[in-house]
């Protein structure tokens, strides 16, 4: 198969975002007066579906039912992150070098993460600012989050590269289920947030320990 097109995921594929992920939700757990959550390893199993399951995830089990709390949690969080999102997130050693390698090859490259599509667009331009990405997104109210790939789908028919065309590369289940689902390659990146066995388990076809070694795939 020749590739003509390769559709990331953005936290833990070429960002790593973890720090400032977990120092603001622990920022809003605090200000709420519930036990924070130190273990940064443990946010890497909390996030990656949508800031309200990062939030049920990270409060205490007998506190999941309370909307209120909830809601109050999801606004001290976005409130945090809009102020530290950039305190300690940077790019994966090689990202760039590969982005840099791939556009020069004339491959298409997109972006579907599943946070706020306007801290997705932001966060994308401050840290990868020269890179051509066609289309950049991430979660809105009208559209499903990954896995499922509606999104996906819509943007390989606004790119006009068929989704079978596309590797898809990114770091945990949802974003190989949403690979699968869309008819992409699925491509587990191993130094993101999550390990091989959750990758293959979720259909990744292809494993990689280091962002240069896509080139090679393609």
């Amino acid at each position: 198969m020749k590739y003509k097109a390769v559709l990331f995921d953005l936290d833990g594929t070429l960002l790593d975002t973890i720090d400032d992920l977990a120092d603001s939700m622990n920022a809003a757990l605090a200000a709420n007066g519930l036990p924070t959550r130190p273990d940064v390893e443990e946010h890497k199993y909390f996030v990656g579906d949508g800031v309200r399951n990062y939030v049920l995830r990270a409060l205490p089990e007998d506190k999941r039912d309370d909307e209120d709390l909830i809601t109050r949690v999801t606004v001290d969080y976005r409130s945090a992150f809009a102020v530290g999102w950039r305190n300690k997130t940077h790019s994966y050693d090689g990202v760039t070098e590969m982005l840099n390698a791939l556009a020069a090859r004339g491959l298409a490259l997109s972006v579907l993460s599943n946070k706020p599509d306007d801290t997705t667009r932001e966060t994308v331009a401050h840290f990868l600012a020269n890179v051509p990405f066609e289309i950049v997104l991430g979660a809105t109210d009208e559209a499903p989050g990954k896995p499922d790939p509606t999104t996906a789908l819509a943007i390989a028919e606004e790119m006009g590269i068929a989704p079978a065309e596309f590797a898809y590369l990114g770091d945990t289940n949802t974003d190989m289920q949403t690979a699968v689902a869309a008819g992409m390659h699925p491509i587990g990146a191993l130094w993101g947030f999550r390990p091989a066995e959750e990758l293959t388990a979720n259909g990744a076809k292809t494993l990689i320990n280091h962002p240069m070694e896509l080139l090679n795939f393609l």
